[in-house]
């Protein structure tokens, strides 16, 4: 089996296909994983920049997963890659990736961390509404 479809990223996968801003063209293919010879791994994904939780979707992820604690981070990086802007241009081809740091954070308990610290569901739209905005 390749490392990359193992079980453990089945949970990560499934969780970030429910976010409502996911770029998702080709369906669940459309998310990339895979794993680093050092057993680290990474997911790679698409968010719609039209989408207007875009934003708030890349403000909650980066708080989870770079700085959901100053004194104990998660083994996680969550930033932006694109290719080269001059030859591609535009924000639609800008992706987003999470790697792990740590071979022993796996991407099932990476899921496990983001499902109890994003909205809940993650699906629902009006769960993402700050207190403010409710109506």
């Amino acid at each position: 089996m390749d490392e990359a479809s193992s079980p453990d990223f089945d949970r990560l996968l499934a969780f970030l296909e429910r976010l409502p801003a996911i770029d998702l063209p080709a369906g669940a293919r459309s998310i990339g994983r895979g794993r680093f010879a050092n057993g680290n791994w990474w997911v790679k994904f698409r968010l719609d920049p039209d989408h207007p939780l875009a934003w708030r979707h890349v403000q909650e992820l980066g708080f989870v997963l770079n700085l959901l604690s100053v004194e104990e981070r998660l083994p996680t990086i969550f930033k932006p890659v694109s290719p080269p802007p001059y030859l591609n241009g535009g924000v639609e081809f800008l992706s987003w990736i999470i790697e792990s740091t740590h071979a022993e954070f796996p991407p099932d308990l990476c899921a496990e961390w983001l499902e109890g610290r994003l909205p809940r569901p993650v699906e629902n739209l009006a769960e993402w509404k700050f207190a403010s905005e409710q109506d």
